[in-house]
């Protein structure tokens, strides 16, 4: 049964990977949580769903038509929103996030409603035995897909130019200017990316379950936040491990206790670690005035 639950958790936890790396990168180049990144996974999902469901497009192309409007949006937000107040205190930009999400969230359910939507797949859902766990086709992709995206991502921030500029500009945005490092484009694709990955996981969790509703967002976005602090603000292999106990962990306590109260043994786990080592598991003293 515990076996069975570490399957469903890791796929939970590489949906939640996803979308807390995005958190982390830009937390990592500006240091404040951009609370609007789960509702801008959220839209991506709705147009991969309009593009799927709607105009009956192939699934694999709504997917990129999903991404590539949520990466558009992410930079766009930056531009407006966000670059104008980047040296204004740091709270300023937080309540800046935050108007932006209530817009997206609010804007979705102008234009698709409040009611949930049935999102379509690309293949036909396959289920497969492996001793006493059950796992299916959907599952297998996203596992496959996260653990690819995670991987190309980890080489990109490492092994890159652009990787090397993020890694710079994380570190000091006036020193890396004077060395010849553009750093508004520099933050500006890192909210490309991290909007991207954000987009992934939105799409990920409406085909797993079936569904897709405007208060995705906000859902996918607390867990997301909760897998960064857990991991450590700022470390990207920390979003990824945190993604994947956030996920154990609430598919372990649905079992073991139910699914009411799933959420809430998430958020005493993360409570206890925060306690012992506030920075998180692989987290280190990041925070600026």
């Amino acid at each position: 049964m515990y076996l069975q639950q570490i399957v469903n958790g890791l796929t939970l936890g590489a949906i939640y990977a996803l979308l807390a790396l995005g958190y982390s990168m830009i937390f990592g180049v500006l240091y404040f949580i951009n609370f609007a990144h789960g509702d801008i996974a959220m839209v991506g999902g709705y147009v991969t769903w309009f593009v799927a469901a709607s105009l009956k497009m192939n699934f694999v192309l709504a997917i990129f038509a999903g991404i590539i409007v949520s990466t558009l949006l992410g930079v766009a937000i930056e531009f407006i929103g966000y670059r104008p107040i980047r040296r204004a205190p740091k709270l300023s930009a937080v309540i800046v996030s935050m108007g932006f999400s209530f817009v997206l969230s609010t804007s979705v359910q102008l234009i698709w409603g409040t009611r949930s939507l049935s999102m379509p797949i690309f293949t036909n859902v396959k289920t497969f035995n492996i001793g006493s766990i059950i796992i299916n086709s959907k599952q297998i992709w996203i596992l496959v897909i996260a653990t690819v995206i995670m991987v190309l991502l980890t080489l990109l921030i490492n092994k890159t130019k652009l990787g090397m500029a993020m890694r710079a500009v994380a570190l000091d945005q006036s020193t890396s200017a004077l060395m010849g490092v553009n750093v508004n484009r520099t933050i500006s694709a890192t909210f490309a990316i991290g909007s991207a990955l954000g987009a992934m996981s939105g799409i990920m969790m409406a085909a797993y379950y079936g569904v897709i509703y405007s208060t995705l967002g906000g859902l996918i976005g607390t867990k997301g936040f909760a897998a960064v602090v857990l991991g450590g603000a700022g470390s990207i292999p920390g979003a990824m491990l945190g993604g994947m106990l956030i996920g154990i962990i609430e598919s372990i306590a649905g079992t073991v206790f139910n699914a009411q109260v799933k959420d809430a043994v998430a958020f005493v786990v993360l409570i206890l670690v925060l306690l012992f080592k506030p920075s998180g598991i692989l987290g280190k003293d990041v925070m600026k005035d």
